[in-house]
């Protein structure tokens, strides 16, 4: 299949189970198609036990798309600066050290904790991986996934406060998550040569540089914006900053994630009030969350159409579901430590422990990470065992979260 066969096939999915989604189930929309996807899956991977072969013909067509470089290197830079062009910058500094903290110390500590239960885990399980492995699929699932965060978090209607907690947190730990996986993919490639100060360096002036960088660039965005009024030339402007500033960052190789973040908030706020007017702000937030909600769409339609490539066996399914808790068990942990020791000194609701547990949402980030290892033994193991936390993280998670904001949160507590 041709790229516009394919992109063609995807959005066309995406508009079908969107409309059975939104016509009958009325489901979160990222859930409902994720869902639909899936069951299509299934459908598929049972015509082939009957001989149909629809499987076989699909697997070959999701195959042929390279999830990786679709979102990392396609999807990504959109669907955060979207994320990022809404989120207010008052709100995000009032919770700074928590945010940042989480952001950076929690992935690191989530990572160490995955790694090292997974390990006892696996070798309980027969399928054992190498000690280095384990810590990269501890990178993998530590970061929460800021675009099925923020997608759900319109839905489950948490109080301001949280809100910006957990969409604060996902947009940089998501940087900072894959910034700590090249990290450790690079010490597992060649760990003769490693050394932690080379390490540490590569992390800080990938994150720091590609913070830096996008800042710099949403400046000089904003600085041009302030100059005309005219809304198409403004919209355009902000798609080249994304798309530019992305493909820079990572032939700097800085974080572009950091770098789309760091400018979006700087042009979603700074820009917003001084450089724009009433009309180019709403073609602005029209333009960018259709574009939010079209890639969100084909992105967990592909996610539920990456079941037809997994390799399943009964001990890779076991391994799977005991990484589920396992890797909540690290978010509950690497959540607790910082936002105990930040109650010394500021109040937090009591079940913001819980909440910010369960509201760490997985996604397509995490799947994209596991498929960019070499192909090998390890890269179909780690592969399952991240599929099925997302799959868990999405629809079980994702789907029980108002429902517990409902209970622990009643209406009159703000959540700071």
């Amino acid at each position: 299949m041709t790229l516009f066969d394919t992109t063609a096939l995807l959005v066309s999915l995406a508009a079908i189970f969107g409309y059975l989604n939104y016509r009958f189930v009325r489901l979160p929309t990222t859930i409902g198609l994720m869902l639909f996807s899936l069951l299509l899956s299934l459908v598929l991977v049972l015509g082939d036990l009957m001989g149909w072969n629809w499987g076989r013909d699909a697997a070959r067509i999701v195959e042929g798309i390279d999830f990786n470089q679709t979102l990392m290197q396609g999807m990504l830079s959109f669907l955060l600066f979207a994320g990022a062009l809404h989120l207010n910058l008052e709100d995000l500094m009032q919770h700074k050290w928590t945010i940042g903290v989480l952001a950076t110390l929690g992935v690191a500590m989530s990572t160490l904790l995955v790694g090292g239960l997974m390990a006892v885990v696996l070798e309980w399980t027969g399928t054992p991986l190498p000690l280095i492995y384990c810590f990269v699929l501890g990178a993998i699932v530590s970061p929460t996934d800021p675009i099925a965060v923020m997608s759900l978090l319109k839905h489950a209607k948490a109080p301001r406060a949280l809100e910006t907690k957990i969409a604060g947190e996902s947009l940089f730990n998501d940087g900072v998550g894959i910034v700590l996986f090249l990290v450790l993919y690079q010490i597992s490639m060649d760990q003769q040569s490693f050394r932690f100060p080379d390490a540490a360096g590569l992390l800080l002036r990938e994150a720091a540089g590609g913070t830096l960088l996008g800042l710099a660039l949403g400046w000089v965005t904003y600085s041009l914006l302030k100059t005309i009024d005219n809304y198409q030339i403004e919209v355009l402007l902000t798609l080249a900053f994304v798309t530019g500033g992305y493909s820079l960052a990572s032939s700097l190789h800085l974080s572009g994630p950091l770098a789309v973040v760091a400018g979006g908030l700087l042009i979603g706020n700074q820009g917003r009030h001084f450089a724009m007017t009433d009309t180019t702000r709403r073609h602005l937030d029209t333009f960018w969350e259709l574009v939010d909600e079209i890639l969100n769409a084909i992105l967990f339609v592909l996610i539920g159409l990456e079941i037809l490539v997994l390799t399943f066996r009964l001990d890779f399914l076991l391994a799977g579901a005991l990484t589920i808790p396992v890797v909540l068990l690290a978010r509950l942990i690497s959540v607790g430590i910082p936002v105990s020791l930040f109650r010394l000194r500021k109040e937090f609701s009591p079940h913001v422990v819980k909440i910010l547990t369960w509201g760490g949402l997985r996604g397509g980030i995490s799947v994209a990470l596991a498929l960019s290892l070499p192909a090998g033994p390890q890269r179909e193991l780690i592969l399952i065992l991240t599929y099925g936390v997302v799959v868990f993280s999405i629809l079980v998670q994702g789907l029980t979260l108002p429902t517990l904001l409902r209970k622990m949160l009643p209406p009159e507590v703000s959540a700071d």
